[in-house]
């Protein structure tokens, strides 16, 4: 039967930004669901301060819809959405950045809902939480702290991360298109920075949201490096594989590569949807 591909979005995204991807899957002739998790998507909160002209101090403040969301509330609602598509036949699980820890945190939960899980250049912890890895090596070359200037408020006050994507600062534009879009165009890359909404969830998992042998252990998998990628490195994916790999020796990562960074593949979604229709035939 055809596989049901479910893409799930990384950190300040939504379903938006597989919109490339699913056409380009769909005139392949294969099928795709794309996941707003809660807060996200139609469900997210644009303060009237974020318009223009903005009123930053307003805006560091203002309520939003994501604050209190869990990872346990990202599962449960992605684990909702992979029910209804078991229906129509096998589902293949496709995470992206900070994507992959719901991925994986509802691979093991409900393993029996998926019959392949794919991590493109997303976070799949196995031997340390999401937040300790960003003190390990493979990090090094990541520069949070140039990003730190469009943060609104304290993230522990206002129980949310918030982001100011519509800043004109140069220094930090150019900050997040190094990290994030570096081979885009200018216009490509406000383009997208554009999608991104300013709120994301706290919640990224403890030691129990770790990859588990028993029972994601036992998922067919893949992993789509990214050879470009600033924001989570090469040397980081690398690792990842390697510890998954180590967790389940027998049932090591399908390892795929494409060229580009953290956000061009789905801006130039051929090659990806070419490797996704490859998957569908395993």
């Amino acid at each position: 039967m055809q596989p049901t591909f479910v893409l799930v979005h990384g950190a300040f995204a939504n379903s938006f930004s597989f919109a490339p991807l699913q056409a380009e899957l769909g005139l392949l002739g294969h099928r795709s669901v794309a996941v707003d998790l809660p807060g996200h998507g139609f469900g997210a909160s644009y303060p009237r301060a974020y318009q223009a002209p903005q009123d930053l101090e307003e805006f560091a403040t203002a309520p939003g819809s994501i604050k209190g969301v869990t990872l346990a509330d990202n599962a449960a609602h992605l684990i909702a959405v992979l029910e209804r598509a078991k229906r129509n036949g096998p589902v293949i699980l496709v995470a992206h950045s900070r994507g992959g820890v719901t991925a994986t945190a509802a691979a093991n939960a409900r393993p029996d809902l998926i019959d392949r899980i794919v991590y493109v250049a997303a976070w799949c912890p196995v031997d340390l939480d999401v937040g300790d890895y960003y003190a390990e090596p493979e990090m090094a070359t990541v520069d949070v702290a140039s990003l730190a200037p469009a943060m609104a408020g304290n993230p522990a006050e206002r129980g949310l991360l918030r982001t100011n994507f519509r800043t004109a600062d140069p220094d930090v534009l150019a900050a997040f298109k190094a990290a994030f879009f570096a081979d885009g165009t200018d216009d490509e890359f406000l383009t997208f920075l554009n999608t991104f909404q300013p709120d994301e969830n706290l919640d990224v998992g403890s030691s129990a949201d770790r990859a588990r042998a028993a029972t994601w252990g036992r998922l067919p998998k893949t992993y789509v490096r990214l050879a470009d990628d600033a924001s989570l490195p090469l040397a980081l994916q690398d690792r990842l594989i390697r510890e998954g790999d180590a967790l389940t020796p027998d049932n090591p990562y399908d390892v795929r590569t494409l060229d580009g960074s953290h956000l061009k593949w789905l801006t130039d979604p051929a090659p990806a949807a070419r490797v996704l229709g490859e998957l569908a035939t395993l």
